[in-house]
């Protein structure tokens, strides 16, 4: 009997040990380990064409227009206001001239793009407005002192130039041919934190917000902070269709992003760039009118059948229009075969005009249309309230 128990316990020793390999080195061999519910998981992944492809890939895009967008950095010498305890004979006698006037010098950034390997930049007016110093830093990390070419306050846009060789330009798109809806990327320095590439669409089109004479505004929702102005609305094929110019921040919120950006159109900043370049600055056209949007009251009042062109409400004494016989009251619907729309169209319509040449004019007056040939004048310095 005692033989048999020690065989028994020698062969449940063995058959224990022999378990325990198998439990630590295989144990997918012992089925009452496998839970009955939980099965083989198999993970799905994509064909290999699918990801060499990256549909929803703008990298392209962004690749081919950042090297056009420029950071600048500009500085200026600002005076302090003086101590008012100067005024005071006996103060100047103990402390002399120290707390005289003294200057401070300020600093600041924005964006811009290089539109010629001859080293302009186009840019907003109001990044390099009253700066004494420019500087801009090209994405490869070059550097170059800028001079100012021109500016047009107008429309915010302003031209420089740097001395630099082998230098990237952007392609311009047909802004005209934007859509509602078209995917653009905004390409700046937001904050200075580095160039920067945000995703967006364009949320509206031909905006006026009061900012600047003449504006004819691309609306977006890509992220534009600042340090963004002056840089670059581009395509989805990274081809210039606006410089980013301003956005909307409400002054009681703590957020300054709010989803709505400004971008000036690249037909309107390549006319005032060919120009600027050109001449040094921008000459428009002018007529001497006043303009007013219609209004469905205006438009009942005159018996109208639609709200069509903008009303004239002014013509200055001796200007074209006012030799050629156009009158307050009348109705402009029609600047050279385009079609007036309102104030906004009416400015920018005349605006293009060249100085010295003969415009078609075409109003409505007492219901009836009446063409008009005006001389071109040319526009004087900036006036908001009238054409």
């Amino acid at each position: 009997m005692r033989k048999l128990w020690l065989i028994f316990a020698q062969t449940t020793t063995i058959c224990l040990g022999i378990l325990f390999v198998v439990a630590t080195l295989r144990p997918d061999l012992l089925s009452w380990r496998a839970s009955p519910n939980v099965g083989v998981v198999t993970v799905k992944e994509p064909p290999a064409e699918t990801t060499v492809r990256r549909t929803a890939s703008f990298s392209d895009a962004a690749r081919k227009a950042m090297p056009a967008v420029v950071n600048i950095y500009t500085s200026k010498e600002t005076k302090l206001p003086r101590h008012p305890f100067m005024d005071d004979p006996v103060f100047r006698y103990f402390f002399g001239d120290q707390f005289d006037a003294q200057t401070r010098r300020t600093t600041s950034l924005g964006s811009g793009v290089l539109v010629s390997d001859k080293g302009y930049v186009l840019t907003n007016n109001h990044v390099v407005e009253a700066a004494d110093e420019i500087e801009v830093a090209l994405a490869d990390t070059r550097r170059a002192k800028a001079h100012v070419v021109g500016t047009d306050p107008e429309t915010d846009l302003a031209v420089l130039n740097i001395d630099l060789k082998n230098l990237p330009a952007i392609a311009f798109a047909q802004s005209d041919q934007a859509r509602v809806g078209d995917v653009v990327l905004a390409i700046g320095n937001p904050f200075g934190v580095g160039q920067t590439v945000t995703l967006g669409i364009i949320s509206a089109l031909g905006r006026h917000v009061g900012m600047n004479t003449f504006e004819n505004l691309i609306q977006t929702d890509a992220a534009i902070n600042p340090g963004n102005s002056g840089g670059a609305l581009v395509d989805s094929s990274g081809n210039l269709i606006g410089i980013n110019s301003m956005i909307y921040a409400r002054r009681d919120s703590t957020s300054i992003a709010q989803g709505i950006g400004f971008a000036i159109p690249s037909s309107l900043a390549r006319q005032v760039m060919e120009q600027i370049i050109e001449n040094g600055t921008v000459t428009r056209g002018w007529v001497g009118i006043g303009v007013q949007d219609m209004t469905p009251e205006i438009a009942e009042s005159l018996k109208l059948p639609k709200i069509n062109g903008a009303l004239i409400t002014e013509v200055v004494n001796g200007s074209p229009a006012d030799k050629a016989g156009v009158k307050p009251g009348d109705i402009l619907v029609g600047v050279e075969n385009k079609r007036v729309t309102d104030y906004g169209s009416t400015l920018n319509l005349i605006a293009a005009l060249k100085p010295g040449t003969s415009a078609a004019l075409k109003v409505v007056r007492n219901q009836n249309e009446v063409a008009f040939k005006v001389n071109v004048g040319n526009r004087p310095k900036p006036k908001r309230d009238g054409q």
